[in-house]
């Protein structure tokens, strides 16, 4: 029966290194498909977490304006609130598409 396995399965280095190798492949929890998809999802959170920053910035930058003095708050608020003085009249023209 030992005559039938060829001769590379019946070394114990090659038989060891093809346990090993799918073991590490399917069978361990941190498996290499795992670990695969994992480093696929922290390039993506990377990628996510460089854009809310840079938003964050935006937006940082947009409030120093806005509260940098009264006449931008304002513009802020007669724009974006159509708010008015008692003497003004506020006339919004909407454009259809």
């Amino acid at each position: 029966m030992i005559k039938r396995i060829p001769r590379l399965f019946r070394n114990f280095y090659v038989v060891t290194g093809l346990a090993f190798l799918i073991w590490m492949l399917f069978l361990d929890p941190n498996d290499l498909i795992s670990r695969f998809r994992l480093a696929a999802r922290l390039r993506a959170l990377e990628r996510e977490k460089a854009y809310y920053q840079e938003k964050i910035k935006e937006v940082e930058k947009d409030r120093e304006e806005l509260f940098g003095d009264n006449e931008s708050l304002e513009k802020f608020a007669r724009e974006h609130y159509l708010m008015k003085k008692e003497s003004e009249d506020v006339f919004v023209i909407v454009e259809e598409e």
